[in-house]
């Protein structure tokens, strides 16, 4: 049975393995420790942009679950989890702006060393290390800069999504295909076992051993009810 489930039931659900959830876990664990420390405690922002990466976190990992059974669940979660980490930028450039700090541009020497340092580490761990001694505008850069490596990564993983589900359908296409399959490995294709047939008949009136409607268990004439 296990063999056969795996003919329409993707295998492919290990979250964890995917550039996307690493990355916004990272984007996940920085704004942990930018909200925790920057923001005053009472701060609604607080509770705000850490559930914000949060959810573009989870949907991700809960959308890759789903998407075992449920094609159109996996990409309305993938696509909540992008409008998270959006609504999470437009928080950390409102920080930048209001404050009065820097928001580095492209070709600062420092979003591209920013860049390329966030684009070839994918381990929380080194963030959370490597944010203890910087400032809160650097931090919120660096927040910036992973939240766009993350969309762009996203906006790819809907389109494959888009693209595999134009190729292989949904679950019950599927399992339609997986039953035909199945019907052609055991002689069974486009046969309906069983119908219109008694335990030992040859039709749909008979009875146990019989070879009529008229017959009884052991081709004993009994009256057919009416």
């Amino acid at each position: 049975m296990k063999n056969e489930n795996k003919e329409f039931l993707r295998q492919d659900n290990n979250y964890r393995t995917l550039k996307a959830f690493q990355k916004a876990e990272c984007i996940y664990d920085v704004t942990f420790y930018f909200a925790n420390t920057f923001l005053k405690v009472g701060d609604r922002t607080i509770d705000q942009i850490i559930q914000a990466a949060r959810s573009g976190k989870q949907n991700l990992a809960e959308g890759n679950i789903d998407g075992i059974t449920s094609r159109e669940m996996e990409l309305k979660l993938t696509n909540v989890n992008r409008a998270s980490l959006h609504e999470l930028l437009l928080d950390y450039e409102d920080y930048l702006r209001v404050r009065g700090l820097e928001q580095w541009r492209y070709d600062d020497p420092r979003c591209v060393q920013t860049r390329t340092f966030c684009k070839t580490h994918l381990d929380s761990a080194i963030f959370r290390e490597k944010i203890k001694d910087r400032s809160d505008e650097t931090i919120a850069n660096i927040a910036i800069t992973l939240i766009h490596q993350c969309d762009i990564l996203i906006r790819g993983l809907i389109e494959w999504k888009k693209h595999d589900f134009l190729e292989k359908g949904g679950i019950k296409e599927e399992l339609y295909q997986a039953r035909k399959d199945w019907q052609k490995r055991n002689g069974a294709y486009g046969k309906i076992p069983y119908e219109g047939s008694g335990f030992n008949g040859s039709n749909g009136f008979n009875g146990f051993n019989g070879s009529n409607g008229a017959d009884g268990p052991n081709g004993h004439f009994v009256k057919r009810p009416k």
